[in-house]
């Protein structure tokens, strides 16, 4: 197991609606991820980045069945021998009749995909629900010999997924959103809280720029298990780095035995 990880993180406008101009600038900003300083052993990208929140059209511009988008970064990684955590996107089902899903992969340096995770909690308020189909299933996964979990968005405002990949060996949550403003104070609070608790590394990819009258604050960061924040970002469109130390999991979880010292039989 790879205890270090150098990460870069792609906070990226996203156009909305329109999946080939995301794709173009997507393709642009992971080869600068990939060939610009030391390289990073993960990228990782936001939360719906091939077309935004264009729920009316979802249907018509989803990515059918992830396939474009699977041979897309299924190459990347392999040309550039890099893992990447590729966010989530809108990703059409025949399964579901045609039905779409907003769906995490991940993808180690053979291009290989590692992870597929369907987001669980749909935010009503942005009518989710009508438009999207809802995951049923957590997303564990490995990565460079790392177990880590993935959630998308609205779900860390839900700590029993957060506590359940942890319980099953997460030692780092991934985290693509689309938050906007004006609730950077909960983004921030929340990411901390699912780090303290559980005693993990979170790596949270929020999107920037606007999406009609939502703008959004990006502030993607990295948490330590003592949550701390490593690092975090501005509201501009950039590519965030960091190195994180996996040991610092087994060191906080022995210092603190939180899981040892829980009483589930009574809640």
């Amino acid at each position: 197991m790879n205890n270090k990880l150098k990460l870069a993180l792609i906070q990226m406008d996203i156009h909305a609606g329109y999946p080939d101009d995301n794709f173009e600038r997507l393709a642009a900003l992971l080869e600068r991820a990939a060939g610009e300083e030391s390289k990073p052993d993960v990228i990782v990208v936001p939360e719906m980045w091939n077309t935004g929140y264009e729920l009316a059209r979802i249907r018509e511009i989803a990515d059918a069945e992830g396939a474009r988008t699977i041979d897309f970064i299924s190459s990347f990684s392999r040309k550039h021998g890099v893992n990447v955590v590729a966010g989530s996107v809108a990703a059409s089902r025949a399964a579901l009749g045609g039905g779409v899903t907003n769906t995490f992969y991940a993808f180690d340096r053979t291009g290989s995909q590692i992870a597929e995770y369907a987001k669980i909690h749909l935010f009503k308020l942005m009518d989710e629900h009508l438009h999207l189909e809802a995951g049923e299933r957590p997303g564990r996964f490995e990565l460079e010999g790392v177990p880590a979990g993935a959630m998308i968005c609205y779900d860390i405002r839900f700590p029993e997924l957060a506590r359940k990949l942890a319980l099953d060996g997460a030692k780092v949550l991934f985290v693509p959103a689309e938050w906007p403003h004006p609730r950077l104070h909960h983004w921030r609070t929340l990411l901390q809280a699912r780090a303290i608790e559980n005693q993990m590394y979170v790596v949270a990819c929020n999107r920037s720029g606007t999406s009609g009258e939502t703008r959004f604050f990006g502030h993607s960061m990295v948490v330590d298990p003592w949550g701390e924040i490593v690092v975090e970002a501005g509201e501009e469109e950039t590519i965030l780095r960091a190195e994180i130390d996996l040991s610092l999991t087994d060191e906080v979880r022995g210092r603190i035995p939180v899981f040892e010292d829980r009483r589930p039989t009574l809640y």
